[in-house]
């Protein structure tokens, strides 16, 4: 990693600059621009997010945004309605008043003494979303976007449904944002800044169960959800992902469907910027954004229009390690996508052959013999699942897979001889009977190496309720055998000779998956796996090395500590997976702001029981600058009975030592189809 101090253009900042909406609601920017921008204006370069620009992503934020500014550009980064230093109150993620918003901010930039008249915009997650969006709302001035980690579907693959299934993280996630938009702004740039705090605190919204309530695709999550109609999509779009992220399907999708220019770049990595996460390699992520606002932000002739469609981290195998600080691999290049280097191969699942750890066999002989297998698997399936979105080194990939495959419904493919190259999407099809109307089955593809261990490659699942449609779900015959067919995430992987494949089927994935009201059994009777089978390649393409500008400047005061761990209690029959992160607390050198941050989770189950699932999460935020400080602090549960799903939370706030504001929420929602 390289830290650059010298760029072409001299470089000031503005902390706080304010951009007035149509309503007069004051959102908060701070300004990286060249100096002379005034006399000679430059492309305007937006990053859009709630996650607070003082303090929460300020120390990303100053190793990209002057970097990028130092390559002639204004970078603005802008604290959305309702959070940080914005005025305004937030009800939703992605709401019509977040899209108003940006649309009228680029519209703003635009027509800045500074601004060419060109604008850009980028972001990661929350931003890469809300670039998207904003690209399909297409405003004149917003010229390309760059988006990292997101997605194009917000019920089919985000952090809310999968398949269908209800995500564990949909009520995380909720927490999260409990906590995260529960601060103040910062008394140095406002010194009202006591009746906003009030003014949001009073107004923060419980999201979890209001998204926990919508299970089907409806209008609520067609919203924001680009794929919609893939022809808005005239904007140019570089859009990255990461083989670590569950955001890895996007770039694929984009790419074979944009109809602007669009290039797709998929590494190894967690939830983070290519040019900081991990696992490595790392690549020069700011140096490809420059060129890519050189394009279509100055007209520069650099030939990014030309550049491979698709580029991703091809990896070998390696042994499970759920911090690995580095993939093995090579980079692959595809000109087009789907690329004709593709090929498909079908494996026909069949009984297993003689004795053996499986139960089943992927096979090429479509005449095989009938079966019928069983998928009863206990709860506490899933502990080494992973997070959603992992964002570091703290054990939140997933580990090895071994024993989760030895309570799961596993085929096994034959030792490969020669290896084997994937690139693309697998899909599965089965057919399949529940004893229950609800229930959800998880595949698990996963590369077997001689010793036993076993990497996961990809995942997918589906809820069969919404086996013929997703906007109209509907709940299983009990006893009737139906055909269901669904795509795993996209993956690109080298098996090694002498390792296997193994499919592994399973109707828990805790905490990855809420579990269904009941523990059910599925009897698997025929089915196919289809490989995306790659034809092979070589090293294809040199990124460039990492870089970044100068790291913020603060002084820690307190150390934090992470600990993640599985907890059997022998006596009450539970299995635990508990996450502690104490973040620490530090001083911000510039502007004197010390701020720190506590998180733990605890997801509980017992193996025999779906409904002993509970989840408990605790957030403090923590704020101070001499004599002033604030303090919050959100308590979410979340339980479910045969019918209902509860969700619980308790709101805190500090001004020093006197408790402020409290607030108490308990609400259920119906189990209709999870």
């Amino acid at each position: 990693m390289t830290i650059r101090t010298e760029f072409p253009c001299r470089v000031v900042e503005q902390e706080d600059m304010g951009i007035v909406m149509p309503d007069g609601c004051r959102l908060s920017a701070r300004v990286w621009m060249p100096e002379d921008a005034g006399v000679r204006p430059v492309p305007a370069v937006l990053e859009y997010i709630p996650y607070r620009k003082r303090d929460g992503t300020l120390p990303r934020d100053e190793m990209m945004h002057p970097y990028v500014a130092g390559h002639g550009y204004a970078c603005v980064r802008v604290d959305m309605r309702g959070n940080g230093d914005s005025e305004g109150l937030m009800a939703d993620e992605y709401t019509q008043q977040e899209m108003d918003d940006a649309v009228a901010v680029i519209d703003w930039l635009s027509r800045q003494p500074w601004c060419s008249g060109a604008v850009g915009m980028m972001g990661k997650s929350w931003g890469g979303f809300n670039c998207l969006q904003a690209a399909f709302n297409q405003p004149p001035a917003l010229k390309a976007v760059i988006s990292v980690c997101s997605t194009t579907d917000r019920f089919a693959d985000d952090i809310h449904y999968k398949g269908g299934c209800l995500l564990g993280e949909n009520f995380g996630w909720g927490a999260v944002m409990l906590s995260y938009s529960s601060r103040p702004p910062d008394p140095v740039l406002r010194p009202d800044w006591r009746r906003m705090w009030m003014q949001r605190l009073e107004a923060e919204p419980w999201l979890a169960p209001r998204w926990a309530a919508l299970q089907e695709r409806g209008a609520f999550w067609k919203h924001g959800s680009v794929c919609e109609d893939y022809s808005r999509m005239r904007t140019p779009v570089l859009i990255w992902g990461g083989w670590a992220d569950n955001y890895m399907n996007t770039v694929a999708h984009l790419v074979e469907n944009v109809p602007a220019p669009c290039k797709g770049i998929v590494g190894p990595w967690v939830h983070q910027y290519p040019h900081t996460a991990v696992p490595g390699p790392q690549v020069g992520f700011l140096q490809e954004a420059v060129r890519w606002w050189d394009r279509w932000l100055k007209g520069v002739e650099n030939g990014a229009e030309h550049d491979p469609a698709y580029r991703v981290w091809m990896m070998h195998s390696a042994p499970p390690d759920a911090s690995a600080k580095v993939r093995p691999g090579h980079w692959v290049a595809e000109a087009e996508w789907p690329s004709p280097r593709v090929s498909r191969q079908v494996l026909a699942l069949q009984a297993a052959r003689g004795a053996g750890a499986s139960q089943g066999y992927l096979g090429r002989d479509e005449g095989a013999e009938g079966f019928a297998l069983t998928v009863a698997t206990p709860q506490h399936l899933g502990l080494k699942a992973g997070e959603f979105f992992p964002m570091g080194l703290n054990a939140e990939m997933p580990g090895d897979q071994r024993e989760d495959d030895a309570l799961s419904l596993c085929f096994d493919g034959e030792v490969l001889e020669a290896g084997l190259d994937l690139l693309g999407a697998a899909e599965l099809r089965l057919r399949v009977a529940s004893d229950r109307p609800l229930g959800f089955v998880v595949a698990r593809l996963c590369d077997v190496g001689p010793d036993g261990a076993s990497v996961r490659i990809a995942h997918g699942m589906l809820n069969p309720c919404h086996r013929e449609s997703r906007e109209n779900p509907m709940p299983m015959v009990p006893g009737e055998a139906v055909e269901v067919a669904f795509a795993l995430d996209q993956m690109a992987y080298r098996v090694a000779p002498g390792h296997r494949l193994r499919l592994a089927l399973s109707n828990s994935y805790w905490p990855f998956v809420w579990p269904s009201p009941e523990a059910g059994r599925l009897v698997v009777t025929g089915g196919s796996l289809t490989l995306p089978v790659h034809a092979g390649s070589v090293g294809e393409w040199d990124p460039p090395p990492a870089e970044h500008a100068v790291p913020w400047k603060h002084r820690v005061i307190r150390a934090g500590r992470t600990r993640r761990f599985v907890e059997e209690d022998l006596i009450a029959g539970t299995y635990a997976l508990i996450v502690e992160d104490d973040l620490g607390d530090a001083e911000n050198l510039t502007h004197g702001l010390c701020s720190g941050e506590t998180m733990s989770e605890r997801w509980e189950i017992r193996p025999d029981d779906p409904l002993s699932a509970r989840a408990v999460h605790v957030w403090e935020q923590r704020l101070s600058r001499g004599d002033w400080s604030v303090r919050t602090r959100a308590e979410a549960e979340m339980t479910g009975s045969a019918t209902h799903l509860r969700h619980r939370a308790v709101l805190r706030a500090w001004e020093g030592e006197a408790l402020v504001f409290e607030r108490v929420w308990d609400e259920s929602v119906p189990r209709r189809f999870v």
